[in-house]
């Protein structure tokens, strides 16, 4: 007797195969710990047998498990094929994270519905590639902007990426503090002080990681975990209230009471990449992209300084990104 299996109890099961960690299954799932563990006694139940065995130090696969798992990557690339061929490439507007009104998502989606007015983007305005690469991987996001390189291995691989922009990174502090005076602030300055990253925010892991290898060449310090902050008006009043100084772009929303300046001696950049899951076929998403090219080269965005820092990998994410 054939049976239905909920596509999101194979997707806990894959998750949990790769990782061999509940808890960073869990992670990458963006549902708690206890949730996947339910998702995977439930399938195991209607399987009716084991697929893990699980001690206090290690989860590995059951035999049983590993035979199973092959077939459950191909139930969820055909369950993504079909989400993606239902989605007729006029028939549907293309939702897009571009992170902040401020941002260069935001600026690339403007000016392609100038460009485009017959097409429909719809904008969303979350933080964090990690966060939206799941999205998108889900079904639930078309495409959004961020360093690619900062994704894991394993969802990076179910994606494509266009590079747009080297965004010069730079602190908000108090506009009245002393380093205020000049529009740009030496890393060795920052020496011995605790910036906040998002570290904390799981959506946007890969902006803490950047941050994380900056700090650790310059003697500073990342700000300690804080639970994700949801929306400008909250994040100002985080800020003020805590006192953080902070690690941002210059593409970045104003803060009242607090400046903006530019980081040197390197010259520090987030790279930012146009991201989408791969095979997806939409006229708006061709439209994005080509507006991004665009802006890139009118603007220099992709022009790297003499001084630059930026780490290997991301430097090798942008030299490998795709063409449309």
């Amino acid at each position: 007797m054939s049976r239905d299996f909920d596509p999101r109890l194979l997707r806990a099961f894959v998750t949990t195969a790769e990782e061999l960690h509940f808890t960073r299954a869990a992670t990458r799932l963006y549902v708690a710990q206890q949730a996947l563990s339910r998702d995977i006694r439930r399938l195991e139940h209607e399987l009716g047998g084991a697929l893990f065995v699980r001690t206090t130090r290690h989860v590995r696969l059951t035999a049983e498990g590993a035979r199973l798992l092959p077939y459950a990557r191909r139930v969820l690339a055909a369950h993504e094929a079909f989400s993606i061929a239902a989605s007729a490439r006029e028939q549907r507007p293309l939702l897009v994270d571009v992170g902040a009104r401020a941002a260069t998502g935001h600026e690339v989606l403007e000016e392609t519905r100038r460009a485009h007015p017959e097409l429909e983007l719809v904008a969303r305005f979350h933080s964090g590639l990690t966060g939206a690469a799941q999205e998108i991987l889900d079904g639930r996001l078309d495409a959004s902007f961020g360093r690619f390189a900062g994704l894991a291995p394993v969802v990076a691989a179910r994606l494509d990426h266009l590079p747009v922009r080297y965004e010069r990174m730079a602190v908000l502090l108090p506009d009245d503090h002393a380093l205020c005076a000049s529009d740009r602030i030496p890393l060795k300055t920052l020496a011995g002080r605790t910036l906040y990253a998002a570290a904390g925010n799981q959506s946007a892991a890969e902006w803490t990681d950047l941050a994380t290898r900056l700090f650790a060449g310059h003697g500073i310090h990342l700000a300690d975990p804080f639970p994700e902050i949801e929306g400008p008006e909250e994040f100002m009043r985080v800020v003020r209230k805590r006192g953080w100084w902070v690690l941002a772009s210059t593409e970045f929303i104003d803060v009242p009471g607090m400046a903006l300046r530019l980081l040197s001696d390197p010259v520090p950049l987030s790279p930012l990449s146009l991201v989408w899951r791969a095979g997806l076929d939409h006229l708006a998403l061709d439209a994005l992209a080509d507006t991004a090219r665009r802006l890139a080269r009118e603007h220099h965005w992709l022009d790297l300084p003499s001084d630059a820092w930026l780490p290997p990998e991301d430097r090798t994410a942008m030299q490998d990104g795709v063409v449309l």
